[in-house]
């Protein structure tokens, strides 16, 4: 439903954008532009909700989801019948268009921040699905609108409707082959929902992983993966990911690298006659080249200009 939503939505602003550019402005019709405008009001609003809605799999739309979007939705009509642009330009130019974008513009970091896992699977060049890829596709695309017309607001306006023209058509076309259509319908994975964990689960579960890293210091085990440490824990590692990811603000690899660096920092404080090859071993790093580089990365010194230091 959402999409549909936002592509009408979309599509009521391009009208409105390709209507200015070929009008003369003596002839333009302030009620169409009113249009486009209320139009561009509830992209963001449709762009969040599909967004949400395709990541937590719903079924049936949340009778607050409705409510939040009927409220908007009245806003927007009331204030074109009660200040219609017509009558009021200067209460829309001056001060409502703004706030037009500004609500788009919010609605923009709230589904970015709902996207944000498969964005970072992206940045991280990591395999995702063509239903992910859509779903970031459609965020980047209205990002790149918004941009557009935020350029276009203050000059260029031409520019911002060659954007959005390109960049809706482009979004319109992918979906009229069935094969893409049957594929951004499908489920997102259970990883990418926002279901949170409840906290006092997540006390037990830090106390439980610090147990196994700090007494039995199995960040050691080079071989150590997620799978194995999700069932050491007795979780999924969806759970596990979800644990460092959203309530110790890491990643798995960023988590173990931190731990054995630690543990390097204090060798090298204490264990001076041990090569630097091999302190990297005994802290749990697989290589010389891997120890030295994250060491680098983390401390800001290499280990031996570290242990100069101390």
């Amino acid at each position: 439903m959402f999409l549909g939503v936002l592509l009408l939505m979309l599509s009521i602003r391009i009208g409105k954008s390709v209507y200015i550019v070929f009008t003369d402005r003596e002839d333009v019709n302030l009620s169409i532009l009113q249009i486009g405008l209320s139009g561009c009001f509830l992209i963001g609003v449709s762009l969040f909700y599909y967004i949400k809605s395709s990541l937590e799999n719903k079924e049936a739309i949340p009778i607050v989801w409705k409510l939040h979007y009927l409220v908007l939705f009245l806003v927007i009509v009331s204030i074109g019948i009660v200040l219609p642009y017509e009558l009021n330009p200067k209460f829309w130019k001056n001060y409502f268009i703004k706030f037009i974008y500004f609500s788009w513009g919010v609605y923009l970091l709230a589904s970015t921040f709902e996207i944000r896992l498969i964005l970072w699977q992206l940045i991280k060049r990591e395999k995702i699905s063509t239903k992910e890829q859509w779903l970031a596709s459609v965020l980047l695309g209205n990002l790149l609108i918004y941009a557009a017309y935020i350029v276009g607001y203050f000059h260029l306006y031409y520019v911002a409707t060659l954007v959005f023209s390109l960049v809706f058509y482009a979004l319109v076309v992918f979906l009229l082959f069935k094969k893409n259509r049957n594929i951004i319908f499908q489920e997102i994975p259970e990883k990418y929902r926002s279901k949170k964990i409840e906290k006092g689960e997540v006390e037990i579960l830090k106390r439980k992983l610090n147990e196994l890293m700090h007494e039995k210091k199995i960040y050691k085990n080079t071989n150590l993966k997620l799978q194995e440490l999700s069932k050491q824990l007795g979780i999924t590692p969806h759970k596990l990911s979800q644990l460092l990811n959203d309530n110790m603000g890491k990643s798995f690899a960023e988590y173990l690298n931190e731990l054995k660096i630690t543990e390097a920092k204090k060798l090298l404080t204490e264990k001076s006659d041990f090569t630097l090859e091999a302190i990297g071993y005994e802290a749990g790093f697989s290589s010389k080249s891997s120890f030295y580089a994250t060491f680098k990365k983390m401390v800001g010194k290499t280990p031996s200009e570290f242990q100069k230091s101390v």
